[in-house]
């Protein structure tokens, strides 16, 4: 099965929204669940046990109802913290994908604008299961060797277990899918894969064009 991030999510009553992040165990290697954002971002994104999914790489079937997804746990949190601050630690959860929504700064008419250490900032961040890791499209994958060679594309699994990680990499009118075979991954990290093998090693990995079209 193909974990394609950004694929639309329907469910046995009809479309329920797109695969936002995928959740996994770091030490199995595993898929544990999978992040549901409905579209346009009208509601609050849902944790999927995920082998409630089957998928096909056009999109993500789900064995359940929109009304049984709108029962799993809500995994968007928000908190206003100081430099250095983390969000209150929780004995069942982790923190996973994050994002700075807001930094105040202010102004020297000498040095210019610059982020102010002193006041509270707007971080989002989504709740994951203890010890587990979440993985989204803008996700790095980084080789052995500390260079930065992409980002996520796509999980392939047989089951819940991960085979390989497809790494995007290129520009626009460039881009092509890396096959990772799932050995020669060292380590997951919320938002960070990282491999066991050098830039040169991925470069010799099979690669396929992709073609996308967009607005």
């Amino acid at each position: 099965m193909r974990l394609e991030l950004g694929k639309p999510i329907v469910c046995t009553d009809g479309a329920v929204g797109e695969l936002a992040d995928v959740v996994v165990d770091p030490v199995a290697k595993r898929v544990t669940h999978i992040v549901v954002q409905p579209h346009d971002h009208l509601g609050p994104t849902r944790l999927v046990p995920a082998d409630l999914a089957t998928g096909d790489g056009q999109g993500i079937s789900l064995e359940c109802t929109r009304a049984d997804v709108d029962g799993f746990p809500t995994v968007s949190e928000s908190a206003y913290l100081r430099t250095g601050e983390l969000p209150r630690d929780d004995p069942d959860w982790d923190v996973g994908v994050e994002d700075v929504l807001a930094m105040p700064y202010y102004t020297t008419p000498v040095v210019g604008v610059y982020p102010s250490l002193e006041e509270p900032y707007l971080m989002t961040y989504h709740r994951v299961p203890k010890g587990e890791a979440e993985i989204r499209r803008s996700s790095a994958v980084v080789s052995a060797d500390d260079q930065h060679l992409g980002t996520v594309e796509a999980l392939l699994v047989d089951g819940e277990e991960i085979t390989h990680f497809v790494l995007e990499r290129g520009h626009l009118w460039g881009r092509r899918d890396v096959t990772i075979p799932v050995g020669a991954v060292a380590k997951v990290e919320s938002d960070t894969v990282t491999l066991r093998i050098s830039k040169d090693d991925v470069g010799d990995l099979p690669t396929v064009r992709v073609h996308r079209w967009s607005l």
